[in-house]
């Protein structure tokens, strides 16, 4: 527990006042650590009625980030609507004992949160911190999975497959008389449905038509020997 010199010395305060405690219970997670993250908060007077409810997405951040970051969000709700006095109840046992002094701090991301941190602690007049089992940080653990769920619903999702419909082929060409059946006047579009029949010849494995006929995709030949 981390007091202010101030928090040695007895008081009487009104719950729901600006001058009384504030209880804040804080969670944050990731989704694959790191991966989507979010932090959820419980704000509420001594007389358990609820001030607020934080519940913030932070995109691709890791757990301790977002633990942190649900810490930073309570503080700065005490401040900006002018509580002095905050208790804070978090289920992470590394950031609790970090702000307690009783870990150090050695994750370069985590040093300027800690940082941060210790700065909006000190503008308050009272500051506590403990750690609880999850089971005891329910509500806060479910605002944050509500941010993360958010989060998640934003990302676009990934497009179905759509399969491009073969060519369509115009089988009703006409061919001007005095062609040759097996010529294609300029522009027009082959007649290669399924009950025609196309000739042609093979060359070092590959088929090739007379007439200028082009095979669409997907279409199957059977090679008969004239």
């Amino acid at each position: 527990m981390v007091r202010s010199p101030a928090s040695l010395f007895p008081d009487e305060t009104t719950p729901g006042s600006p001058t009384g405690w504030v209880i804040a219970h804080c969670d944050g997670g990731a989704r694959g650590n790191p991966g989507p993250a979010g932090y959820g908060a419980l704000l509420q007077d001594e007389a358990g009625a609820i001030l607020a409810e934080l519940s913030e997405f932070l995109g691709n951040r890791t757990n301790n980030y977002a633990e942190y970051s649900g810490l930073l969000g309570c503080l700065q709700w005490a401040l900006d609507h002018g509580h002095s006095r905050l208790r804070v109840i978090s289920d992470s046992e590394l950031m609790v004992k970090q702000i307690q002094g009783k870990y150090k701090v050695n994750s370069p991301d985590l040093r300027p949160l800690w940082e941060e941190a210790r700065r909006r602690i000190a503008q308050l007049d009272r500051f506590e911190i403990s750690h609880a089992l999850r089971h005891k940080n329910k509500a806060a653990d479910q605002l944050a999975n509500d941010a993360m769920d958010r989060g998640t619903k934003r990302q676009k999702p990934v497009a179905e497959s759509v399969q491009t419909p073969p060519p369509r082929i115009n089988s009703a060409t006409t061919i001007p008389s005095g062609s040759s059946r097996n010529e294609t006047p300029k522009g027009a579009v082959p007649d290669v449905s399924s009950q025609s029949m196309l000739r042609g010849f093979t060359r070092d494995g590959s088929i090739h038509l007379l007439g200028g006929a082009v095979l669409p995709d997907g279409i199957f030949v059977k090679i008969i020997p004239e």
